[in-house]
C-alpha cells in the first residue's frame, strides 16, 4: 500500500463530520473498526482497496472521492485523479480515469491485478452496476460465490449490490477496465 495520503484522511473526516456520525457510527456503517477509521483519519494508516470501498459504500460516495483530481488551468477538461492507489498485499493497482461525474452518474478506473492476485468485495449500494471491459490477459469474475473466466476484448455487466470479485488466474498481469454506474439519489 502507498503512503497515507492526507486527501484520504481530510475527505473521511469531513465525510464523518457532514453526516454527524462518531466513529462508532462510522464503523457500524461502514463495517471498518472503529480504530482503522481513527488511525486513517490521522493520517496513521492507509487504507486497503477493499476496505475504501467498505468506506465509500458505508457513506454512499464515489470510491473516486478518495482520490485528489487533477486540475487543469487554460487546459481541455480532464477529470481523472492525480492519485494511483496500490495495494501490494493484495497486488491490485488502481487508476482513475474519470472521477464520479454527478451528471452522468459514473466513474471509470483502469485496474491491475497481479499473477495470483484476487480481490473480493462486499455488496455496493443497491443498483450499482458495473461495466467490466478485460484489455489484457484473462480474468475471473466472481458473483455470489461462482467464478467466470473472460479475456482480452470481452466484457461483461453486473449488479455489484451483491457479492462480487475479481482474480487473476494467469502467470502474467492483467488488466480491464471497470465502469461503475451509481442510481440516481
Amino acid at each position: 500500500m502507498q503512503e497515507p495520503t492526507p486527501h484520504i484522511a481530510a475527505t473521511l473526516k469531513t465525510l464523518r463530520a457532514a453526516q454527524g456520525w462518531s466513529l462508532d457510527r462510522a464503523s457500524r456503517a461502514t463495517g471498518v473498526s472503529k480504530a482503522m477509521l481513527g488511525q486513517i483519519e490521522r493520517g496513521e494508516s492507509s487504507p486497503t482497496v477493499a476496505t475504501l470501498w467498505k468506506i465509500s459504500g458505508g457513506f454512499r460516495v464515489s470510491f473516486s472521492l478518495f482520490f485528489e483530481q487533477a486540475s487543469v488551468e487554460g487546459g481541455p477538461p480532464n477529470n481523472a485523479a492525480t492519485a494511483v492507489l496500490e495495494d501490494a498485499a493484495a497486488g491490485m493497482t488502481v487508476t482513475p480515469l474519470f472521477a464520479f461525474d454527478p451528471a452522468l452518474r459514473f466513474e471509470m478506473f483502469l485496474i491491475e491485478l497481479a499473477p495470483g492476485a484476487c480481490s473480493e468485495s462486499s455488496p455496493h449500494e443497491r443498483g450499482v452496476v458495473e461495466h467490466v471491459v478485460v484489455l489484457e490477459g484473462v480474468l475471473d469474475l466472481g458473483l455470489d460465490g461462482t467464478w467466470y473466466a473472460f479475456g482480452a476484448g470481452e466484457a461483461r455487466r453486473f449488479a455489484a449490490d451483491r457479492e462480487h470479485g475479481y482474480r487473476n488466474p494467469g502467470d502474467h498481469a492483467v488488466s480491464f477496465h471497470d465502469i461503475i454506474h451509481y442510481p440516481q439519489v
